[in-house]
């Protein structure tokens, strides 16, 4: 091909005949048919009496610009690259067994065989998703004798597990609260600004996070929900604070419900961790509804990657609370009306999976059983690291504030210095923000983890 390519344009080369026309003479030296070069370069070359002609496409996607890794997900694969036997991955809130392997709950694979037994057929699903998840997930949010339920007060739509239900309400606020801000805490779960980012819908800081005491900055938190414009949404975490692991106590949380409320604010729950917190269904839903018995239209976006391990199938709901059974159907058709473009209706086999379990008595104890299991194996680990810590720093550093936090995450106090000292150094992989997820780090491995801890905090500025 290419010897007939070079005899091509050899003869290419000799002085053309009189009766070829200028088009018909490149078409001969190029052997290709006649086409446009509106977006390519073309690079000519000479040798001798043979001129090489190539052409090199530029691409319609050349203004597209490298985005910057996540900064959660790129953690797990500089830790998949790294050959230390000791490396730990604190960065992926995933829960793992004492032998640090992912866990499939037991009540789920149980949950699952049903499906097969019964031969339940892949259809679609209709768009605000399985009425029977519907129904459990309302009433395990709220409790099943609550009257906004009894009342059909509440919207519930099935979405993409967490992430894609506050998507789903950010998509909300921008269609029909034009303008009105999202106030988030400080810091947040990394991906609550890029939501609401994408769904432009303007949002602010309120202060929750006290370097010095490593706890909750109250008085900050108060004030700073104060200052924001009358009827903003004020974005609250349910239990298990992500990253602190720092919770309001319940009377701090009736004085957070009392600012909201004179300021005609609307509550944004984001529930994440129900039952996986405490151990406690009940106990982990104890804010949302605070805020519910006082007749608030609330919004919640709930999530089952944590709870029952179904990180992959991203099964979750948006449920809001509404003054009227009218209007929460309104809500509800408008929900699904957005619903319908982003990704037409949600999946199935995660939704059957809560709605066998929740719906099976036994199986639903078998869930709270493990769910305990889950959270008491954390407890553990937080206690232990706790008890290394404390043993082997001999500077009278307070370690207490490891304890006083609840949930699988963990705020250190390391600075980003510090944190990149822990990988660098110890072969621990975190956020930058100093958060370590208990629910990677085992009993054997916490003396470990807490050498790393005193050597970055106490030796690196």
């Amino acid at each position: 091909m290419a010897s007939a390519l070079l005899s091509s344009l050899a003869a290419a080369s000799a002085p053309p005949s009189a009766s070829l026309s200028p088009r018909e003479i490149n078409k001969m030296k190029l052997n290709l048919p006649c086409t446009s070069f509106k977006n390519s370069s073309i690079k000519t070359k000479s040798f001798g009496r043979i001129r090489m002609v190539a052409t090199t496409n530029v691409s319609r996607f050349d203004g597209v610009t490298m985005a910057p890794p996540d900064p959660i997900l790129g953690v797990s694969e500089a830790f998949r690259a790294d050959t230390n036997a000791m490396k730990l991955n604190l960065g992926v809130g995933a829960y793992r067994t004492e032998e640090l392997q992912p866990y499939v709950l037991d009540v789920v694979k149980k949950a699952e065989n049903l499906m097969l037994e019964r031969g339940d057929n892949k259809e679609y699903l209709p768009i605000e998703g399985l009425a029977a998840f519907n129904k459990a997930t309302a009433e395990l949010l709220f409790g099943a004798d609550n009257p906004v339920i009894k009342q059909q007060r509440v919207a519930t739509v099935q979405g993409l597990s967490g992430t894609g239900s506050l998507r789903l309400a950010a998509a909300l606020i921008e269609r029909y609260f034009p303008g009105a801000k999202v106030v988030i805490s400080s810091p947040t779960w990394g991906n609550h600004k890029n939501i609401f980012n994408d769904a432009r819908v303007p949002w602010s800081e309120y202060r929750y996070y006290d370097p010095k005491t490593v706890g909750l900055d109250f008085e900050g938190m108060i004030s700073d929900i104060k200052a924001a414009p009358d009827g903003s949404f004020v974005l609250l975490h349910g239990c298990a604070h992500n990253p602190t692991g720092i919770d309001p106590t319940p009377e701090q949380w009736e004085k957070i419900a009392d600012v909201i409320q004179e300021k005609n604010h609307i509550p944004f729950f984001d529930v994440a961790y129900q039952g996986f917190a405490s151990g406690s269904l009940d106990a982990d839903a104890a804010s949302v509804r605070l805020f519910v018995a006082r007749d608030m239209e609330v919004l919640i976006a709930q999530s089952y990657s944590k709870n029952l391990g179904l990180y992959a199938e991203r099964i979750g709901a948006i449920n809001v609370v509404c003054s009227s059974a009218d209007a929460a159907t309104r809500v509800k058709s408008q929900l699904k009306r957005l619903a319908r473009p982003m990704y037409s209706n949600p999946p199935v086999h995660g939704a059957r999976i809560v709605a066998n379990v929740v719906g099976d008595p036994t199986l639903f104890n078998e869930w709270k059983a493990e769910m305990e299991m889950m959270a008491g194996r954390i407890k553990n680990v937080r206690q232990k690291l706790f008890d290394s810590l404390s043993a082997k720093d001999k500077s009278g550093k307070d370690w207490s504030f490891i304890l006083k936090q609840i949930g699988m995450f963990s705020f250190t106090g390391l600075n980003k210095a510090q944190s990149e000292h822990m990988t660098n150094k110890w072969h621990v992989y975190m956020t930058k923000d100093g958060r370590i997820s208990l629910a990677g780090l085992s009993l054997a491995k916490c003396e470990y983890l807490a050498d790393a801890i005193i050597d970055s905090f106490h030796n690196v500025s």
